[in-house]
């Protein structure tokens, strides 16, 4: 087998997303025929499918060199044609910080869903100002982009977390039983982390490789617990014993 093809799909990242997938796919069509058109449910399952999809997309990127050369010399990146960071900016510092907006945005009470509308339009004008502008291009790092789409699911991690404190219905509730509070705490765990990382990792890599190796690898497990727990969300209906009615859902009815 090409070695580069083994370096850039069987690895200790890859592997593991690609059998999340599979996991997901199953516990999906488990679940009542209704439940698969609730966003409760759909919504987590297209975030896991997308996730996976883009970063073998990425894997093949660095498989493909030819590839990779051809976009960035599209894109008018001669500098650096081994880079791939336009795909990962467009597809996880952009794509995905809406669908994990809009997942917020689910279990939020309806006087706070305009709150993530906002952001929502607010990041994508930003966004498209920034690259049409050429402040930050495509093919290379955009600090900005990364950062306000970080701070932004804070923002709205924290919304879910003020509701939890203050509706009734939260209180309750046992959050050790919500399927919402699982996916808001990875999530602000996992996105607090990657701001973090963001800023240090570059220096760490030059003074203690070690430590930013270690920092890395965190990193991807924490995004492995990501998928772990949108893959619970939509399993969730299989065990109700387990798990309580989202407050959420509650509001709605």
């Amino acid at each position: 087998m090409d070695s580069r093809f083994s370096q850039a799909f069987l690895n200790q990242y890859t592997i593991p997303i690609d059998l999340l997938l599979i996991l997901g796919i199953i516990c999906f069509f488990k679940i009542p025929k209704e439940k698969r058109a609730n966003i409760h449910y759909w919504l987590p399952f297209l975030i896991l499918g997308y996730t996976v999809v883009y970063e073998n997309m990425g894997a093949y990127t660095n498989y493909d060199f030819e590839f990779k050369k051809s976009v960035n010399a599209y894109l008018g990146n001669y500098e650096f044609p081994q880079f791939n960071l336009w795909l990962y900016n467009i597809t996880k510092r952009q794509i995905e910080v809406i669908l994990y907006l809009m997942l917020i945005k689910t279990w939020l009470h309806p006087s706070k869903k305009k709150y993530i509308n906002w952001m929502i339009y607010a990041f994508i004008a930003v966004v498209c100002t920034l690259q049409v502008s050429g402040i930050e291009s495509l093919y290379l790092n955009q600090p900005i982009i990364f950062a306000l789409g970080a701070n932004l699911i804070l923002a709205g991690s924290g919304l879910y977390f003020i509701e939890m404190i203050t509706h009734n219905q939260y209180l309750e509730s046992n959050p050790f039983r919500l399927v919402s509070f699982w996916q808001m705490t990875i999530i602000l765990f996992t996105f607090s982390l990657k701001y973090i990382s963001s800023v240090a990792l570059l220096y760490l890599f030059e003074v203690n490789p070690v430590l930013g190796k270690s920092l890395q690898d965190i990193s991807y497990l924490m995004s492995l617990c990501t998928l772990g727990v949108l893959i619970v969300a939509i399993a969730s209906p299989l065990f109700p014993r387990i798990f309580e009615k989202e407050p959420s859902l509650e509001f709605l009815s």
